[in-house]
């Protein structure tokens, strides 16, 4: 598979969706969440999941939203806060209350460790692929040249760096979430060793 082949929905939703995401994130983080989508849809597609490409999209332009200084909140996780922005978002484009949710939800569980594709198909491959690019792992179920030509188009910068310095962040003032639980059992550790990044 080449990334030319990846279907990247072009609705109005998903434009203005990386609109908001261009203005409020860092490059880097710009960047992880453009490649949450690629990753995403790749796998998708290699093994014939049925997904919707918008929601999906909207979901991995705005799943790390919450980390960002203007949507960071004292009082939730950093994916509820994300899940609530793009419920308001997804409002303002019109989408039913039920269409809110569900993007608002995929947000919230990119964070479990697993989530069922039966149940919840768009959930399963962002989880999936927010794991590739931030922990490294599973790295073997994208093809090597497709990596290699999606980090070449949407270069990793200094997420690593970044998104420790996040996680550490949200798992001091938050400590009951899955972030602090992701920096207790060493996220730090796994975002440096991972693979993409060589």
């Amino acid at each position: 598979m080449r990334l030319d082949e990846i279907t990247v929905p072009g609705t109005s939703a998903c434009r203005t969706a990386l609109e908001a995401a261009t203005a409020y994130c860092s490059p880097s983080l710009l960047n992880h969440s453009v490649r949450a989508y690629l990753w995403a849809a790749a796998y998708a597609q290699a093994r014939d999941i049925a997904f919707d490409a918008e929601l999906l999209y909207v979901a991995a332009m705005f799943h790390d939203i919450g980390l960002v200084a203007e949507f960071d909140s004292h009082t939730v996780p950093f994916e509820e806060a994300g899940g609530h922005v793009a419920w308001v978002f997804a409002a303002g484009a019109g989408w039913p209350v039920e269409r809110r949710r569900r993007v608002s939800e995929v947000i919230v569980r990119h964070m479990w460790d697993e989530v069922d594709v039966a149940a919840d198909p768009e959930g399963h491959l962002l989880e999936l692929s927010t794991a590739l690019d931030i922990s490294g792992r599973g790295p073997g179920d994208w093809p090597a040249e497709l990596r290699a030509e999606v980090l070449g188009r949407y270069p990793r910068l200094e997420i690593g760096k970044e998104f420790t310095a996040c996680m550490l962040d949200q798992g001091e003032r938050k400590p009951d979430s899955l972030a602090g639980g992701f920096v207790r059992s060493g996220i730090a550790g796994r975002i440096a060793a991972n693979p993409l990044e060589r």
